[in-house]
């Protein structure tokens, strides 16, 4: 049976108008009139941000020579903070549509770095719906969590990033987002699937949403664990991650679970970093030129 990814994308599409009369050999000219933009939320961040954002634009590179990686953010408050403090020009996503339109550039692929499907990704679907007309090929690419496979996938990627901390007693809990969209159900079935391949001692949780703090705590405490890790499940390990989670603030996460007697550690390393996790996103670019290419 199809896991809930099915149901959660079921918005999700690619748009693309393929070109008649391909070449077989790439010229000069053609590689630069191809492009993929990876989208991102964005953060304030620096060090996580190009631990993150810019190892995955950078996973791009190495998978897609023959394209130019191009960045856009969703967050305009980031990209106004970015501008304000640090002078760093970044383009929102209908900045940086117009601009490889400008450019010149035919076939755009858009890679989300987003976890799923839920808002910002339906925003985005619709932004490049308004700009199909400015290029000859157009195609948006799939979220970290998109088919049954993929859920496997990062469940494996995150067991063997955090394979050091899984210790008798240990509680390896993730903090993801949280969102009002169905596409929430992804943190519930992660946590099945974590559990289905025998990792009983990993646990999901969200700041926004279900499952919640509450949840976590409930269920770490039924296993009988004695110490907790912490680790963000986000792209980055940015305000979440440093302030909801490993802050010294007494709602933070570190804070609560420590008040109930708990020790504590915080890992400040977004999904990004990690290489298996870059894998994933260049595949669903891959299925994106792939399906430019029929």
């Amino acid at each position: 049976m199809k896991r809930k990814a099915g149901k959660i994308l079921a918005a999700a599409f690619v748009l693309a108008a393929v070109l008649s009369g391909c070449g077989s050999a790439q010229t000069e000219q053609e590689t630069k009139d191809k492009a993929v933009l990876a989208v991102s939320f964005g953060t304030s961040y620096a060090d996580s941000r190009e631990k993150t954002i810019g190892a995955v634009e950078e996973a791009l590179r190495t998978a897609f020579p023959d394209y130019q990686v191009r960045r856009a953010f969703t967050s305009q408050t980031i990209i106004d903070i970015l501008a304000e403090r640090d002078g760093l020009e970044i383009d929102n996503v209908g900045q940086a549509l117009d601009r490889a339109a400008e450019e010149g550039i035919q076939r755009l692929v858009v890679q989300p770095t987003h976890l799923m499907s839920g808002y910002e990704y339906t925003e985005l679907a619709e932004e490049l719906a308004a700009h199909k007309d400015a290029f000859a090929e157009l195609a948006l690419a799939k979220p970290l969590l998109s088919s049954d496979g993929d859920f496997d996938a990062v469940a494996e990627a995150i067991v063997a990033d955090t394979a050091a901390y899984a210790e008798e007693g240990t509680a390896i809990c993730f903090m993801g987002h949280g969102t009002e969209a169905d596409a929430n159900g992804v943190y519930e079935e992660l946590q099945k699937v974590l559990w289905e391949k025998g990792h009983e001692n990993y646990f999901i949780g969200t700041v926004e949403a279900e499952p919640s703090f509450e949840d976590v705590l409930a269920a770490v405490r039924a296993g009988g664990y004695t110490r907790v890790v912490l680790q963000p499940l986000m792209l980055v390990a940015g305000d979440h991650a440093n302030n909801d989670m490993a802050g010294d603030s007494e709602d933070s996460w570190k804070s609560r679970f420590a008040q109930e007697g708990f020790q504590v550690e915080c890992v400040l390393r977004g999904l990004g970093e990690i290489p298996a996790i870059q894998d994933i996103y260049a595949a669903h670019t891959q299925a994106a030129v792939d399906s430019l290419e029929k």
